[in-house]
């Protein structure tokens, strides 16, 4: 097996797993804003919003990353073995 292709594998399943805790985090920023509060301020919504949107950026970010990835795997011979294998 290639090693170049491994390597490129193992990247892609990094990806995919970052941009499901990043999607999560978001997930759960979000839960914080949504959920009502007597003690919230205005500022501490703000930044839990601006955690939110950059949290779902990046998700969005890892997954295009991991469908490179896969894409430059599937134009590989080793590449499409591997992902057959795996």
């Amino acid at each position: 097996m290639n090693h170049n292709a491994k390597q490129l594998y193992e990247k892609m399943v990094d990806f995919r797993r970052f941009a499901v805790v990043l999607l999560a985090v978001g997930a759960y920023f979000y839960l914080g804003v949504v959920i009502p509060s007597e003690t919230k301020v205005m500022k501490d919504l703000y930044m839990m919003m601006a955690a939110t949107s950059g949290s779902l950026a990046g998700s969005v970010l890892f997954f295009i990353f991991s469908n490179q990835c896969q894409t430059r795997l599937m134009e590989m011979e080793e590449g499409r073995e591997y992902l057959m294998k795996k």
